[in-house]
């Protein structure tokens, strides 16, 4: 959510100019596409096993993108009443409509990386 003159906006009150606008203000972000593609491959994770996954990303990084992806409901977070706590992520079912996005990017980058691309 954004806030203009003390208001605040919900995503479905913003103008967007197109519809890739429109999903870049739900899952672009620094590291939301790694966190989706691991949730979507490997299912519910914990929070350390997120960090291990995406070691480049500082602990306050990784925390606001998930905070921003739990706000935006396309992930869920459990807090499970332990010491030392306990979280869990997992994806929604809004979530879960991003598989075939992440799917794609993935598949893009792995030809990239094998260098398959000509030009």
């Amino acid at each position: 959510m954004e806030q203009k003159n003390d208001k605040k906006i919900s995503n479905s009150e913003k103008l967007f100019h197109c519809p890739v606008e429109a999903t870049l203000s739900q899952i672009g972000g620094k590291y939301k596409m790694i966190i989706l593609c691991h949730l979507i491959h490997d299912g519910t994770l914990r929070y350390h096993e997120l960090q291990k996954y995406i070691p480049q990303a500082t602990a306050k990084m990784l925390t606001q993108q998930l905070k921003e992806l739990e706000h935006d409901g396309i992930i869920h977070r459990k807090v499970y009443p332990v010491v030392p706590p306990k979280t869990e992520y997992s994806l929604t079912e809004r979530g879960k409509t991003l598989t075939d996005i992440i799917h794609s990017m993935r598949d893009w980058g792995r030809k990239y990386m094998a260098g398959s691309f000509e030009e």
